[in-house]
């Protein structure tokens, strides 16, 4: 019988291909992949389980947690304000967030943020899991956190910083937090199955994650990788079921900007398409000069924790790379914890995302085997 469920344009037929191939070769639960070309669906399959206590069926318009795919909405309204002359990336964040520029924090700039050079990776101050709920205290920590290395003279993943400075920035530009800009500037015109926040109303119909067999866990709590992913231990990972796990509606209803959307693969290719060449005959929301500016290499190799993973950062998107293949030099995306990962690229006039709620690894290979028979595709 078959596992999945939709369709896709005859020229794409491999991405079809590829999505039933992991299934039989990966412990694939639920998934779905969407595509966008020419700022039209091409592209929109599903199948699996999205709840596997129940075996409720994943359908087309299931959410699932997306992890740090978040940080591609944050982005893309950062650029969208830059776009419109409202934001200077390379000015000092303090000309638009005074408190901000203090302890050693006065010359860090947006761009610093977006390319994961600020030197604020992770908070000293420890935050109960309803502060940062509230989101004012984890700003008043941002305001009094000193960086970890001299801003920009080294990079490392920021992790829930990036989305919770980053938003304080939006918001005090708009008056609006980031997922709430969001879905009014872009969400909601464009109906695109994607938030920061998830709204009660979609708590019901989402997909539950589950951890994959084998799936490697995170160092000891001391760990700056570990304090970057759970904020000091307020949040719960890898752990998925417990209070304040990735599973909890406490958790998905409120706005983790870094790391804490949820979303459709349709909804999440919809926002690279729409940024790209533009859908449901609207004009395009990113032009290509910022498209240009966001794909300019801002960080690569050896992070400030020593590591080197291969990826290459623009201004808040992973560029193409051995980490992250996607088509090209003018592609831009973000990827999740759970395996999620999506990219945009107006050259090839192209939006892609494939969300999946069985957490294999950070980088594995059930995402890459899509995006190269995308490729393939689109090179024919």
């Amino acid at each position: 019988m078959e596992r999945y469920h939709g369709w896709a344009d005859e020229r794409f037929g491999a991405v079809a291909d590829a999505f039933a191939r992991n299934f039989a070769d990966f412990p694939e639960l639920g998934a779905a992949v969407a595509v966008y070309a020419g700022g039209r669906k091409v592209v929109d399959l599903w199948g699996g389980v999205a709840d596997e206590r129940t075996g409720r069926p994943w359908e087309q318009d299931t959410v699932v947690p997306v992890f740090s795919c978040a940080k591609a909405i944050v982005s893309v309204c950062v650029h969208l304000l830059a776009q419109e002359g409202r934001l200077d990336l390379d000015a000092p964040v303090g000309r638009y967030w005074p408190e901000f520029a203090r302890n050693g924090k006065e010359a860090i700039t947006s761009r610093m943020v977006l390319g994961h050079r600020a030197g604020v990776p992770v908070l000293d101050e420890v935050l109960s899991f309803a502060e940062i709920a509230a989101w004012t205290p984890v700003i008043h920590a941002i305001e009094e956190q000193r960086p970890l290395w001299e801003p920009n003279t080294a990079y490392e993943y920021h992790g829930h910083v990036f989305g919770f400075l980053l938003g304080e920035v939006i918001r005090r530009i708009t008056g609006l937090t980031p997922g709430a800009y969001f879905r009014k500037a872009v969400g909601d015109p464009l109906r695109l199955r994607a938030w920061i926040g998830l709204p009660d109303e979609e708590m019901s119909g989402r997909a539950r994650l589950v951890e994959a067999e084998g799936r490697p866990g995170m160092p000891g709590p001391e760990h700056l990788l570990t304090r970057m992913v759970t904020m000091n231990g307020a949040l719960v990972f890898p752990g998925l079921d417990e209070p304040h796990g990735w599973n909890d509606p406490a958790l998905l209803g409120m706005e983790l900007p870094g790391a804490g959307a949820t979303a459709s693969a349709s909804g999440l290719a919809g926002l690279y398409a729409a940024a790209v060449t533009g859908i449901d005959g609207r004009e395009r929301l990113l032009t290509p000069d910022t498209v240009t500016d966001a794909v300019r290499e801002v960080s690569a190799g050896k992070g400030w924790l020593g590591f080197d993973a291969g990826a290459r950062w623009g201004s808040g998107f992973l560029l193409d790379s051995s980490f992250r293949p996607m088509p090209g030099r003018r592609s831009f995306g973000n990827d999740g914890a759970g395996g999620q990962f999506a990219f945009g690229d107006d050259e090839y006039g192209v939006g892609f995302a494939y969300v999946a709620n069985r957490m294999v690894g950070h980088g594995d290979a059930r995402a890459t085997r899509l995006t190269t028979a995308l490729r393939e595709c689109l090179d024919r």
